[in-house]
């Protein structure tokens, strides 16, 4: 048996099981990871995400999705990250760099009245838009911008966009309407799709303001995505839909989304932290 120091975290309802690993560079397998993540029988998360040291940052996510798959990125992890790090007193620094599976991102640290994180800004880097670079099997290498995809017997319009992981971003009138438990599995695995993919079915609530739902690889249906937010940002731009700067409210809270000239995506939301405990496995 294994004895393991946990924190529940979560990003507007996006949450996981954190593990410092900093010092013993804990590994777990497919299984364990399932384990943890269980709501009935572990700890219960959309995946865990252990924080380790770096040799090119000042710390390194290693993130795994629910069913124990490995995953580049997660907008809302990384900022719960930036909150341990920093409200366990692992570093005082706050701007962070932190190395992922898309590379090292840079953070700006916002602190309460209490001395400890509240909100965070990363900057999330430049959208991938070629499409063999998403990836997507496409016929060609111009950017994939509401182009039709049949799934399920249905036509549907989306837009490819990577943050770091792929998403498919479809426009709808109400998202809320979407029978995502049914088509968000035939969309992750459709065969234009070699790694999978994570999709978001969005409305339009006002001028620069939308609504979001995501089903995520690995996970299925999560309260909030912050790639997916990112991605849902550069889409509304692409298809003429939005300006550069967006807020995107999802079913576990608001971030704000800024799509600067010079390319780079800069996500801004809360992190907090919900308990810490114990668990043998």
């Amino acid at each position: 048996m294994k004895k393991i120091l946990f924190t529940k975290m979560e990003g507007i309802g996006n949450d996981y099981v954190y593990i410092d690993a900093t010092k013993n560079d804990l590994r777990l397998s497919d299984r364990e990871i399932q384990f943890l993540s269980n709501r009935n029988f572990g700890i219960g998360g959309d995946g865990v995400i252990f924080i380790r040291k770096s040799g090119k940052a000042d710390f390194q996510m290693d993130m795994y999705n629910s069913d124990g798959s490995s995953s580049e990125m997660c907008g809302n992890g990384i900022r719960c990250v930036a909150k341990y790090v920093y409200d366990h007193k692992l570093t005082a620094n706050r701007n962070l760099k932190i190395e992922t599976g898309k590379g090292v991102l840079t953070l700006d640290l916002d602190l309460n009245e209490s001395g400890t994180v509240s909100y965070v800004s990363v900057d999330m880097g430049e959208p991938i838009l070629l499409p063999s670079k998403i990836p997507v099997s496409w016929p060609d290498e111009n950017p994939i911008i509401n182009q039709e995809l049949e799934i399920a017997g249905q036509k549907l319009k989306f837009t490819a966009v990577s943050m770091g992981n792929p998403h498919a971003v479809f426009f709808t009138e109400d998202a809320d309407k979407i029978a995502l438990d049914d088509i968000g599995p035939e969309i992750e695995h459709h065969s234009i799709f070699p790694r999978r993919v994570n999709a978001e079915f969005v409305s339009i609530k006002g001028t620069d303001h939308f609504y979001q739902r995501t089903w995520e690889r690995g996970a299925g249906e999560t309260l909030a995505c912050g790639t997916g937010a990112c991605a849902v940002a550069v889409a509304a731009h692409l298809t003429g839909r939005a300006g550069r700067k967006v807020k995107i409210d999802l079913r576990g809270g608001t971030l704000f989304i800024d799509w600067l000239e010079k390319g780079n995506v800069i996500m801004r939301g809360p992190a907090k932290e919900v308990f810490t405990g114990e668990i043998e496995i």
